[in-house]
């Protein structure tokens, strides 16, 4: 299942299922409720979350709707979570342009382009953008708002969505602000943001069958000796810095394995970080 920005009923995107052999069947078409509240114009991809369900975000139409946070089910049917921009200049977030993650505590990360408690405005959207969490229920929380730095120098108007590494934390980019790059100001950052998440290990790929060599990626994995799949111990039969190969002999099914070592981790003291500044 994937979308489409525009088209369909109401030219305001759609999601749709195709076939290996190339049937197109359309699922939803945006923007078939009044005033649009189902949300319009979907930029980003679906996720699938460890409930079933998918997950998906709509940018909005220009002054009208602000985006939003849908789940549609795999036959069509869409249940809107979140309307971005309820609370007061969109403190909460406005415009979300890229998709959704599931962090290994359950929840749903994502960026509004706009939107945030920073005092900027671009278009005459309020906000330089925001980083939030959504529970899969539509519990949502702001947990950074960029642009809240003199001059931007935390970055502002995240195109990207985030992605978790294996020491937990989030990584993320801004299209601008940063470190001066022109008289206009900065040309964006690469950003980590921690929430606290501990590190965790992952398989590549996620399910095999008996005997497949799956690829470990995690944290501090150097001199590790075995693995535990469902409890049995394995061999590494090579492997180097975060990450290890090793023999499958059992069937996976989308379930965390890990190795017999802990996992060190050194916290960072602040939670957010421009690590590149577009300098």
């Amino acid at each position: 299942m994937a979308t489409t920005y525009s088209g369909g009923a109401n030219n305001a995107g759609t999601v749709f299922r195709i076939t290996a052999n190339g049937t197109l069947t359309t699922l939803y078409s945006f923007c078939s409720q009044p005033s649009c509240a189902d949300g319009a114009y979907p930029n980003a991809g679906l996720i699938q979350a460890t409930n079933g369900d998918l997950y998906g975000t709509t940018f909005g139409a220009t002054n009208t709707t602000y985006g939003t946070v849908y789940k549609i089910t795999r036959s069509g049917t869409l249940t809107t979570i979140y309307n971005f921009c309820q609370i007061r200049v969109c403190a909460d977030g406005s415009n979300p342009y890229a998709g959704l993650i599931q962090a290994t505590n359950g929840y749903l990360y994502g960026t509004t382009l706009y939107g945030g408690s920073s005092n900027c405005y671009v278009q005459g959207y309020p906000g330089c953008g925001t980083v939030f969490r959504i529970t899969p229920a539509g519990t949502l929380n702001t947990i950074y708002s960029f642009c809240i730095e003199a001059g931007c120098a935390d970055g502002q108007w995240p195109f990207a969505g985030l992605v978790q590494a294996t020491n937990g934390t989030f990584y993320g980019t801004t299209s601008e602000g940063g470190a001066p790059c022109s008289s206009s100001g900065g040309c964006g950052t690469v950003f980590s943001l921690s929430t606290g998440l501990g590190p965790f290990v992952k398989t590549l790929p996620a399910a095999g069958t008996v005997g497949e060599t799956v690829l470990i990626l995690g944290t501090d994995l150097t001199g590790a000796t075995s693995v535990t799949f469902d409890g049995r111990v394995h061999r590494q039969r090579i492997g180097f810095r975060h990450q290890h190969q090793s023999t499958h002999r059992r069937q996976q099914r989308n379930r965390r394995s890990g190795d017999t070592r802990r996992h060190a981790l050194e916290q960072r003291s602040l939670p957010f970080a421009a690590i590149d500044a577009g300098s």
